[in-house]
């Protein structure tokens, strides 16, 4: 069996740089209703990091409570050692933190290059040296820059908020269910695409519903259940371990077969 820990985040035992941390993590929408029932999460430098569970598992609200639109109750989140607990999304921005949602993540009335233009509202002296950057990550956004996003297909309009949201050069870029919505090629394209910018040095937090595929890509995942962490380890060792297969990837498919 392979080596999974359950429970809280793991402890790194070598000198990597812990850039994010969520520690006992208590939040929710609604009062005395709480989503999140304690979960830890421990982000180093460089890596991409999966979050999968079930349907209600609070990972989604996760991502929300360290982008602060969520209240934390208790416990705290971290930002290179800096308390960023319940900070405002400007401010968030502002110390290092982007973030993608999963739907309404584009201006549809403006275009691509005026979309790129308000993720770089905070420090607008750097478009250009920011613009040139993010379209050799995304050259076809580039050719197509005057086109109006509301006119993109889904994965297109992806590409476009993630786009922006690197506009800033985020410490941590969150990305909430990147693939969900899309055809099984686009999908594709789109874990490629979020390890193909996670090699240019960007630390991403994913939460993904195509847990296997996200388990294949990610450095190490965290598996959430009831708001809480369930399980935690290397994408590989989490792919392979028995009772993570029984308990969650199985019912992670029907979760996703039955959302199409």
């Amino acid at each position: 069996m392979s080596d999974v820990s359950t429970g809280g985040a793991p402890t790194a035992t070598d000198d990597r740089e812990l850039v994010m941390r969520a520690d006992n993590v208590v939040a929710g929408y609604l009062p005395g209703v709480n989503i999140l029932n304690g979960c830890d999460l421990d982000v180093y430098k460089g890596e991409l990091i999966g979050i999968i569970g079930p349907n209600g598992a609070g990972k989604s609200t996760l991502l929300k409570a360290l982008f602060g639109q969520v209240n934390i109750r208790s416990g705290s989140v971290t930002l290179d050692g800096d308390d960023i607990t319940n900070l405002k999304a400007n401010k968030l921005v502002q110390a290092g933190v982007g973030f993608v949602p999963q739907t309404n993540n584009v201006f549809p009335s403006l275009s691509i290059q005026e979309n790129l233009q308000m993720g770089m509202y905070l420090r607008p002296k750097k478009f250009a040296e920011r613009l040139e950057v993010i379209y050799d990550l995304f050259p076809v956004l580039g050719e197509r820059r005057g086109q109006r996003a509301g006119s993109l297909s889904g994965g297109e309009r992806q590409s476009v908020a993630m786009a922006r949201a690197l506009m800033m050069d985020p410490k941590v870029l969150l990305l909430d269910e990147p693939s969900a919505g899309l055809s099984p090629v686009r999908q594709d394209e789109t874990f490629i695409r979020t390890r193909r910018i996670n090699k240019t040095g960007v630390t991403i937090v994913m939460v993904e519903q195509n847990a296997r595929r996200c388990l294949q890509i990610c450095d190490r995942g965290y598996v959430l259940d009831q708001g809480k962490n369930a399980y935690s380890g290397t994408g590989r060792e989490l792919a392979d371990d028995p009772k993570v297969i029984e308990l969650y990837l199985g019912t992670l498919a029907k979760d996703v077969d039955a959302a199409k």
